[in-house]
């Protein structure tokens, strides 16, 4: 990723195939359903212009409306069904890849650590955000 920060990775594996999971990740009626890490958050609004040097943003908040914050970056790199290079508005870069394994796909995403939360703390959350897309990928109707 080009810098000293640690790179933490998580992957899962979905049962679904990978131009269902491409739309689910990137259409913001879809990015609005599973971007959360815990059931008391959720995020009410996702905008996503899917290109390089593209911006995107999901609103990310407490249902309590107690805190929220803003989670978005520029797209670097944008390959169809296969991976989106992207950096955060901290400077930060992120991979995603989407591996199509016949009729699932395996997601595998790395990014660059920040220095406020300990290492673990933002796997398990980048974890519960991908686990929860899982689920969602696995169970959504197609629209």
């Amino acid at each position: 990723m080009g810098t000293d920060k640690p790179v933490i990775t998580v992957e899962a594996i979905v049962h679904s195939p990978v131009e269902s999971v491409w739309k689910y990740w990137t259409d913001p009626k879809h990015i609005t359903q599973w971007n959360t890490a815990s059931d008391d958050w959720h995020t009410p609004y996702a905008e996503n212009d899917l290109k390089a040097g593209g911006k995107f943003v999901s609103r990310m908040e407490a249902k309590d409306g107690s805190v929220g914050f803003d989670f978005g970056g520029v797209y670097d790199e944008v390959n169809i069904n296969e991976s989106i290079s992207y950096t955060m508005a901290d400077g930060r870069k992120v991979k995603i890849d989407f591996i199509r394994q016949d009729s699932d796909t395996k997601i595998i995403e790395s990014f660059e650590a920040e220095e406020t939360h300990a290492i673990e703390m933002q796997q398990a959350g980048w974890q519960a955000i991908l686990d929860n897309f899982k689920k969602y990928a696995e169970t959504a109707k197609e629209e």
